[in-house]
């Protein structure tokens, strides 16, 4: 059993919203639970009676017949939910508007990297939304059209989501930091009429226009019938030289209030059209339903969250990444948002972090990677920040390694929650969770989600525990995607998560769980590294190299070499810093030391960066397929797709 970090006692527990959803099932159904174990099986066994739970103990606004509520409850795709009902899913996340105790308090607010300050509460974003849909309805947008989004992470862009999911339309965003090919590779397919966008953005100190893709958009998406600009970087829409646009501030200036005409339609009807982020081809079109995003994300923030309407809701995320999408979800518990656009680093290391205290965030979420990066860059907010409020800290887009587990609890805050979770775009949630009333226990998620019966599977597809495998659920859960778009048959969308083991949704991570029901995460399953036909997670080297304070980021692959792999790992240093042989020693005896023989790397090699996806994951796939001398499609997909240069025919490597 790994050290156990911190452990929550009575009066926390009994303030949590999960602890008194435990109360609740135990009336309504004359159960006597006591553990999160036996709520978590019985949740899985009565699908019908917990997620009608949800539904009631959440404040879900659905209406209709809600029987039956999936008409079989085994069968992950495909499986038709709540058939006699009918919701809209801007409706919930407004409700609050009309909250007498909640309608004057701040929904959104918005801080950039320049210092921009922006807020708006409830009952004003109702009204910029009524606006916006206004104007689409008036452009001619319906219930089933596309509308997308390159923008950044501000109150615009959720007023634009909202707005089209008012009305039943589709929405799909990316951020302004995608290049032109890696727009339209992903917006081309679903053949918008509508697109939202700025005309620049901030980072690093920068202000970046995107003007000339803005109109390379328009022009190679023919089916864009109107395109709307807000002034991001010029905030006087006169100074910006683009012909055929409306701007956002415009219509904003109508002043028009009204109630907004929400259309109730089927709890599967599309809301979220999502994408691969891989470099592999073409992104996947993903497309996920209202109902089942709606009844996940209510699960997974009011239970696994424990999100309340006081609290402020952080997440580090840009548009382009599913937990933005999560994020806003939050409006639905009248919480406040923060919503952050540009460098987490600029103009300070600790910028987000003095955030923290000036927006009395309760509820702070980033990936692994940033913690890491403030752990290196020696900031310590213990010893610097007050961090009053912020009782929960969310870790996700890798597997967060035990060393910042210990980070956290003793640089940053001691008596908190720290949640590393793990799903994905594919199910725009999660299957590994945090939990208010289990123990945080270093290098490991807290539970498997309410709902979800996820287990690990060897190559047999039998069910393991304490044993390495393939993550998997075996029974149907609301938030699996529709299906793709373009695929009619469902033959590509059987073929990615239904192919490896029949019936069963297969995730592509590889991980453990345990006898305490925790679980995991050793990496993507088809980046596993097999040498001498041993399987190798990669998070399990990154775990070791990370500790070590001369690396500032690495990526390890497996490279075939004489009818077998070996392990490779490129590692990027700090300005100015060599990898001589003692440092080359040292890496390799701490991953001897922590791990075993087979894990330690047969070369390591110096390069100047690393490929990230623009959601920040280290693109493993795209570096093994250049040192193959293999084409890498997508390197649309990559925020510095110059990097992979660095390791096309190394003569290292040749050896």
């Amino acid at each position: 059993m790994g050290r156990v970090l911190w452990q929550p006692e009575g009066d926390w527990i009994k303030a949590t919203n999960i602890d008194c959803f435990i109360q609740y099932v135990n009336r309504c159904y004359g159960t006597d639970f006591h553990e999160y174990a036996e709520l978590h099986r019985w949740s899985c066994d009565q699908t019908e009676q917990f997620w009608l739970s949800i539904i009631d103990f959440c404040g879900v606004r659905i209406e209709g017949d809600l029987t039956p509520v999936v008409d079989d409850p085994l069968r992950v795709s495909g499986a038709n939910w709540f058939p006699n009902s009918r919701l809209n899913f801007a409706e919930n996340l407004l409700a609050s508007a009309h909250d007498d105790q909640l309608s004057k308090k701040a929904a959104l607010v918005f801080r950039g990297e320049n210092g921009r300050r922006d807020s708006v509460t409830y009952s004003e974003l109702y009204q910029r939304v009524f606006r916006m849909a206004k104007y689409m309805r008036e452009q001619g947008v319906s219930a089933g059209d596309r509308v997308v989004a390159v923008m950044p992470n501000c109150i615009e862009t959720v007023v634009g989501m909202l707005a089209a999911s008012s009305m039943g339309a589709i929405w799909s965003s990316c951020s302004p930091d995608f290049g032109i090919n890696g727009i339209v590779d992903r917006f081309e397919q679903i053949e918008p009429v509508f697109l939202l966008t700025v005309d620049g953005y901030f980072y690093a100190g920068k202000a970046i226009s995107i003007l000339d893709r803005v109109q390379l958009v328009q022009k190679r998406i023919s089916s864009i019938k109107t395109t709307v600009i807000v002034p991001f970087l010029e905030l006087d829409s006169n100074a910006i030289p683009i012909t055929g646009v409306d701007f956002y501030n415009e219509i904003e200036q109508s002043n028009a209030n009204g109630e907004i005409d929400f259309a109730h339609l089927g709890f599967l009807h599309p809301l979220y059209i999502m994408y691969s982020s891989g470099t592999t081809g073409v992104p996947k079109c993903i497309v996920h339903s209202a109902g089942g995003t709606l009844l996940q994300h209510r699960k997974e923030h009011v239970l696994h969250a424990d999100l309340k309407a006081s609290d402020v809701l952080f997440y580090f995320t840009t548009c382009g990444w599913m937990m933005w999408n999560w994020l806003i979800s939050g409006l639905a518990s009248g919480a406040t948002l923060v919503l952050f656009d540009g460098s987490p680093f600029h103009p300070a290391a600790a910028s987000l972090i003095d955030m923290i205290d000036e927006e009395n965030i309760s509820l702070f979420g980033t990936s692994a990677k940033y913690i890491s990066a403030l752990e290196k860059a020696g900031i310590k907010p213990r010893n610097t920040h007050k961090l009053d409020q912020l009782r929960a800290i969310f870790s996700t887009g890798s597997p967060l390694a035990p060393e910042s587990f210990d980070y956290v609890y003793r640089d940053v805050k001691s008596d908190i929650c720290l949640s590393s979770i793990s799903g994905g775009t594919d199910i725009i949630s999660c299957f590994a969770l945090g939990n208010p009333i289990l123990p945080v226990v270093s290098g490991e998620l807290q539970c498997v989600g309410l709902g979800m019966d996820v287990r690990i599977f060897d190559d047999n597809g039998t069910s393991v525990v304490n044993q390495k495998g393939e993550l998997v659920c075996v029974n149907a859960f609301p938030s699996c995607p529709i299906g793709f778009w373009n695929d009619p048959d469902g033959t590509k969308f059987s073929a990615a998560y239904f192919e490896r083991f029949e019936g069963v949704w297969a995730h592509g991570d590889y991980g453990e769980i345990t006898d305490r029901g925790s679980m995991i995460i050793y990496g993507r399953s088809d980046a596993v590294l097999n040498p001498g036909g041993v399987r190798i997670g990669t998070a399990e080297i990154y775990r070791q190299v990370e500790q070590l304070d001369f690396v500032v980021d690495s990526v390890v692959i497996g490279q075939e070499w004489q009818d077998d792999v070996r392990v490779i790992l490129f590692v990027k240093l700090g300005e100015d810093e060599n990898l001589d042989e003692d440092r080359i020693n040292l890496i390799k005896s701490t991953i001897r030391g922590n791990t075993t023989p087979r894990h330690v790397p047969a070369k390591i090699v110096q390069v100047d960066d690393i490929p990230r996806t623009i959601s920040g994951k280290i693109a493993e796939l795209a570096v093994r397929k250049v040192v193959h001398n293999e084409c890498v499609n997508n390197t649309d997909a990559l925020a510095n797709p110059e990097s992979l240069a660095l390791f096309r025919n190394l003569p290292v490597l040749q050896s």
